[in-house]
């Protein structure tokens, strides 16, 4: 039997409020015993707070109610994520009216104030994680479910792996998909065919380097991995590798693992919101149209878990081809997940899991908990005998 993770679906039985999403996620917190849990411990609430004009993060309505149950069981909550998200979450609705707690950046005021955790990977030494963040008794990762285009999958790993760092390790974190060499510019000396590659990418993925305008760049979010590049590229001076994206996703696991290392196993839980899902983060700023519908609420105290049961529901859908936007191509492949037909085929979603519970996070091994199952529909009336009353 695997771990336990409860759910709740965004469909309803009857339109009444205690059948809607924030009701749900109510019930969820009861069968995770969380006021219980939570009495007299300081309760960091890692959220993405988006940015910009971004209106697709959690609703405050969710946040105030999940503040409210810690309250109520005697934990003293705050709202936690990078400076700048802290710093402009008022524009967006979050405040300490509206949720209810204080909304505090997880490396402080300045981004300055961190614990250094070292490690060698790819070009990495060290990780900075926010000391606000590590300094709680009990941690809550609330994370918004969106695509997210260095890995697939903006869920509980993306909020805890990026959001709460200090800016210098997150920029770190993307640069090791460059740690692996992908351009060998003895293999094209010639400037013209470095033109033709560059604009062989649809997706404009590929650009001359700053530095050195012989050194082809690849910028690794837009790139969906149609290879069309290869196909104009001399043989043996660009590469497609796997490897280049995996190692973001085993970044962010290795992450993880140094934010969970403050928490005991029984002083974190897991929480996944699957609506309004967009292609992409909510730190780029903005909100699109949702590319998938709205599935519902995971929880859990174990994050593979619930990342892989979020994951596996979601699979279960197709994308509405109608509302991506005009200059994403889709790489439709047997096998993909909905996330990989718009991000392409090695931004695995899946991967980031399977690096996570190799460090011993987590199980992949899930039992759903549906805490509201849904009815079997009613039969249709009888369209015959209907139209004969009339």
């Amino acid at each position: 039997m695997g771990a336990p993770v409860y759910f709740g679906s965004a469909r309803q039985n009857r339109l009444q409020a205690e059948e809607t999403l924030p009701a749900k996620l109510g019930l969820i917190l009861e069968k995770l015993d969380l006021r219980a849990r939570v009495k007299d411990k300081s309760v960091a609430i890692k959220m993405h707070l988006g940015g910009n004009i971004g209106y697709s993060t959690i609703h405050p309505v969710f946040v105030r109610g999940l503040v409210s149950v810690v309250m109520e069981g005697g934990g003293r909550p705050f709202l936690t994520d990078t400076i700048y998200a802290c710093r402009t979450a008022h524009e967006r609705g979050y405040s300490h009216e509206t949720v209810g707690c204080p909304i505090i950046p997880c490396a402080g005021l300045t981004d300055k104030y961190y614990r250094t955790f070292e490690r060698s990977f790819k070009q990495m030494k060290e990780w900075r994680v926010g000391g606000i963040l590590m300094d709680a008794d009990f941690l809550i990762d609330f994370a918004h479910v969106k695509g997210h285009p260095s890995c697939g999958l903006g869920g509980q790993f993306k909020n805890l792996a990026l959001g709460a760092m200090t800016a210098a390790t997150r920029g770190a974190l993307h640069d090791t998909m460059h740690a692996d060499q992908y351009w060998f510019p003895e293999e094209c000396s010639d400037e013209e065919t470095r033109q033709r590659i560059m604009a062989a990418c649809p997706m404009e993925a590929l650009v001359a380097d700053k530095e050195n305008p012989e050194v082809i760049h690849r910028h690794y979010e837009p790139c969906v991995q149609c290879r069309e590049c290869l196909d104009v590229a001399p043989e043996g001076a660009l590469t497609v590798n796997p490897e280049n994206y995996y190692a973001f996703q085993e970044a962010c696991a290795i992450g993880v693992s140094h934010v969970l290392s403050a928490f005991q196993p029984d002083r974190a839980i897991f929480i996944n919101l699957a609506t309004q899902i967009t292609p992409v983060c909510d730190c780029f700023g903005f909100t699109g149209m949702s590319v998938l519908p709205d599935i519902g609420i995971f929880a859990g105290d174990d994050i593979c878990a619930v990342e892989q049961a979020t994951l596996d529901e979601i699979g279960k859908h197709r994308i509405i081809e109608e509302n991506v936007p005009l200059s994403m191509r889709l790489q439709h492949g047997e096998g993909y997940h909905p996330f990989q037909i718009l991000h392409g085929p090695h931004k695995d979603p899946y991967k980031v899991i399977e690096y996570a519970a190799a460090l011993g996070l987590g199980s992949r091994d899930y039992e759903i908990v549906d805490v509201m199952p849904l009815e079997k529909p009613r039969e249709a009336p009888d369209a015959t005998i209907s139209a004969a009353k009339l």
